[in-house]
């Protein structure tokens, strides 16, 4: 929209080019272009750019807008109208997919703004069940009536038909019934609704050397019009058309019902409003060390991040484009806090324990580090009281609009297994995830037994409902060159693989469908 306009006597002739970012890596690559439209500064490009999409990953994407002024296919003899940096994540996670975001890069101009809508093709996961029958179809046999199958076909990009479903035969009828079927929309249509289904009736021979009856023509759309009527068709013979001037037709096929089974996906909710509210809850007891020692598992030198900051990031960037109002509630525990130095295993980073969000991932660093200079770092590594915590928020509301995701980032043995089992199984029943985040040299083993990936989780005899606990240990994810980003980038994308499934497994226990996107 308002583009900037170069051309002296018409308007520029634009096009965006799009390059993607390897995961962990600061090299763009150029990944498509849209069509040139020519003569103005508000274009509606066509070009779609199919891409990949992976929660876990930050997928930065980078738009540059050119004006096309020579016949060169080099954009560096194009004039330049500006640029937007966004993460994929950011376009699918903004309201109903689509995100507005203003083009900079020529200085002192105003470059106007780019509008991007992201749509998953999910409908891939459709499945159709159809049931057709036929009336006053031609008789082929000598002896007897035809008997009837139907062949159906899916047009492709070049105008040629694959087969792609062909019913049984029903023996000697004009008027057969078939049998309902089922096949995916991807092998009926490819996933567009609206290319042409052709459909061919054959009479079947024994030997092979089917006659053909007639054909039909239609759309997954006209089709899916037949949950509320019944849709008839006339079969026509085109060879018979043109040699009889009386011919009407060689009969009708009627759609008699016709559904379609959706499995929903982790975008589905998301579109549908579902929001994913970040908590974060850090270890501050004494095993770590002093945080102003070069050994403390919370050292933060000039140079580099701590552990603690370095998971908090990797793993806070990439969900915080699905939280509208970014604001985070942060927590400590296994310290001595001000005034009183009581223990405490849920004390607010930010110090204010009516409201301990923190305005996005950098309010939250910026909290841990002054907690850092505030706080005794003590004992034990308890995780009940923060998990219970958050629970007790997430047990508000249950409807899916909102799912909660806990990032423990602790250094070592916990101390209330018993309390944080009990506390996990009943969890399990809520919208909620857990990640907890070893860092440090220590011994895992009792974690492994959190994530209940090989054995179900159970506290005095009740067992977690679904598993809600993934853990990882974050030396297994430091790059040995010491490129952080590559080591964030690993990190996340193992930690937060499980969130979609482990969403999804909510929304189906409790039968929950997506709210559907406005228009």
């Amino acid at each position: 929209r308002n583009l900037l306009d170069m051309d002296t006597f018409s308007k520029s002739d634009p096009v965006v080019v799009l390059f993607v970012q390897g995961s962990g890596s600061s090299e763009w690559k150029e990944f498509g272009r849209t069509e040139v439209i020519d003569n103005t500064l508000n274009p509606d490009f066509v070009r779609k750019f199919v891409l990949d999409y992976y929660f876990e990953e930050k997928q930065n994407l980078r738009f540059d807008v050119y004006n096309v002024d020579s016949k060169s296919c080099s954009v560096l003899k194009q004039d330049f109208l500006g640029q937007a940096f966004v993460a994929l994540g950011e376009v699918i996670g903004s309201q109903r997919g689509r995100l507005e975001r203003p083009l900079t890069g020529v200085p002192g101009k105003r470059c106007g703004t780019i509008l991007l809508l992201a749509e998953e093709l999910s409908n891939c996961r459709d499945i159709v069940t159809m049931q057709l029958c036929a009336n006053k179809l031609d008789k082929k046999d000598f002896f007897g009536k035809s008997d009837p199958f139907l062949v159906f076909y899916r047009s492709n990009e070049d105008g040629t038909f694959t087969i792609c479903h062909k019913t049984e035969v029903v023996k000697n009828t004009l008027n057969p019934v078939w049998q309902p079927f089922t096949i995916p929309v991807r092998a009926l249509c490819n996933g567009d609704y609206d290319r042409t289904v052709k459909i061919d009736v054959y009479d079947w021979d024994r030997d092979g050397s089917h006659d053909f009856i007639g054909e039909f023509a239609t759309s997954y759309r006209e089709l899916s019009r037949a949950q509320s009527q019944f849709t008839v068709y006339e079969v026509l013979n085109p060879r018979k058309k043109c040699k009889k001037k009386k011919y009407v037709n060689s009969g009708t096929v009627t759609l008699l019902s016709f559904s379609v089974e959706s499995e929903f996906t982790f975008v589905d909710y998301i579109r549908g409003g579902t929001q994913l509210n970040f908590t974060v809850a850090i270890d501050f007891t004494a095993s770590n060390g002093m945080p102003s020692q070069p050994t403390s598992l919370h050292y933060a030198s000039p140079y580099q991040l701590s552990a603690y900051a370095l998971a908090l990031k990797a793993v806070g960037e990439i969900i915080q484009d699905y939280d509208s109002d970014k604001l985070f509630p942060a927590y400590g525990f296994g310290a001595k806090v001000p005034p009183d130095g009581k223990i405490s295993h849920q004390f607010p980073l930010n110090n204010n324990a009516d409201n301990p969000s923190c305005a996005g991932i950098e309010g939250v660093l910026e909290s841990y580090l002054q907690s850092l200079r505030t706080v005794q770092l003590y004992g034990p590594t308890n995780f009940a009281p923060v998990i219970n915590q958050v629970a007790g928020t997430a047990a508000q509301v249950t409807d899916g609009s909102q799912y909660h995701v806990l990032l423990i980032i602790t250094d070592g043995v916990i101390s209330d297994m018993l309390q944080t089992k009990e506390a996990i199984v009943t969890a399990s029943a809520l919208p909620m995830s857990i990640i907890i985040v070893g860092v440090g040299p220590a011994e895992f083993e009792a974690m492994e037994e959190l994530d209940g990936d090989e054995v179900r989780l159970s506290s005095r005899g009740r067992y977690a409902e679904r598993d809600i606990v993934q853990f990882v240990p974050f030396r297994d994810y430091v790059d040995d060159s010491g490129n952080q980003v590559l080591s964030m980038a690993r990190l996340a994308k193992d930690v937060l693989a499980e969130i979609p499934e482990q969403l999804l497994s909510y929304m189906k226990t409790r039968d929950i469908k997506p709210r559907q996107a406005g228009p």
